[in-house]
């Protein structure tokens, strides 16, 4: 049987996004959420850490401070969509690997438990960019999805190859990738389950929630200019999980390093 054309209309049900950091929602899934919200589905989202290394190494404000702005920034930017239900697991940023998988995992499995959401939206095993915080936020998605008597539908976050072609245009892979040399990955169209394009009013909603999240979007909108930056965030693309995606994403890359 040949591959189904991707899903172009969004209608997901209810949603539950599992991400690591404030603007990692609104990013991959803010039109699909916005979309959800509109049609009366229940949309949660759960943030694992408060982003508070998200700033310049020079940047001379205490982490309580950070933390503060980035909790304020992302309360503003889901308000944008009119998500009214969200999540803090309270992790460090940049320790996620750290946390004992079954504590994250038995957080998430019980919120799969209570929303019983349709979908599940979170990153792919590669977390995107290698981030150790994105690559553990699959890993205890998929753990949590897996062990769940009633599993909602698993989608990670991908990009097409022209998509990721034209972000990088503009910015050095360096500036983004945490793993030196790593490629990020790119999911033919055929083969996406959902590529979902925000257009009009959906897609003003989703610039102004990205832009509430001033200290991280800002300085992009300006190296990019407005009108190619709401270019370069119109789409949303995501896929299923694949039988030759590991069952504990993350896990066998780290037992491999010597």
């Amino acid at each position: 049987m040949g591959a189904m054309a991707p899903d172009t209309i969004g209608d997901l049900g209810s949603i539950l996004g599992i991400w690591a950091h404030p603007d990692d929602e609104a990013w991959l899934s803010a039109g699909l959420m916005a979309r959800a919200v509109d049609a009366g589905r229940r949309v949660v989202c759960v943030t694992a850490t408060a982003g508070e290394a998200g700033f310049p190494d020079d940047d001379p404000r205490p982490e309580e401070e950070r933390m503060a702005i980035r909790r304020a920034e992302m309360a503003a930017s889901l308000g944008e969509i009119g998500v009214t239900e969200h999540h803090w697991l309270g992790y460090r940023d940049g320790h996620c690997d750290e946390i004992p998988d079954e504590e994250a995992i038995a957080i998430i499995a019980r919120l799969i438990a209570d929303v019983q959401p349709d979908v599940l939206l979170t990153f792919g095993p590669d977390g995107a960019t290698g981030h150790v915080d994105h690559v553990a936020v699959c890993r205890w998605s998929t753990m949590a999805c897996a062990h769940s008597a009633a599993a909602p539908r698993l989608l990670y976050a991908t990009k097409t190859a022209e998509w990721n072609q034209e972000f990088f245009r503009r910015i050095d892979p360096s500036q983004v990738m945490m793993v030196e040399g790593m490629a990020p990955e790119t999911t033919p169209i055929s083969e996406l389950a959902i590529w979902f394009s925000c257009e009009d009013d959906l897609l003003d909603r989703k610039v102004r929630s990205l832009r509430a999240q001033q200290s991280q979007i800002e300085p992009l909108v300006t190296g990019y200019g407005v009108d190619a930056f709401r270019i370069l965030v119109r789409e949303e693309f995501f896929r299923e999980r694949r039988a030759s995606d590991p069952d504990e994403p993350g896990r066998q890359s780290a037992e491999a390093t010597p």
